[in-house]
C-alpha cells in the first residue's frame, strides 16, 4: 500500500521539521538572553 507509505514519510518528515523548528526557537532565545546579559 503506497498510500500509507506516504502518510508515513510525510508525517515522520513533518516531526524532523518541528523539532528543528523548535531547536532553532530555543537557540534564537538563548542568544538573544545572552546578548542581554552582555549589554548590562
Amino acid at each position: 500500500r503506497k498510500g500509507d507509505w506516504a502518510a508515513l514519510k510525510a508525517l515522520s518528515l513533518a516531526k524532523s521539521l518541528s523539532t528543528e523548528n523548535s531547536k532553532s526557537f530555543r537557540g534564537r532565545q538563548i542568544s538573544q538572553k545572552i546578548q542581554i546579559s552582555n549589554k548590562t
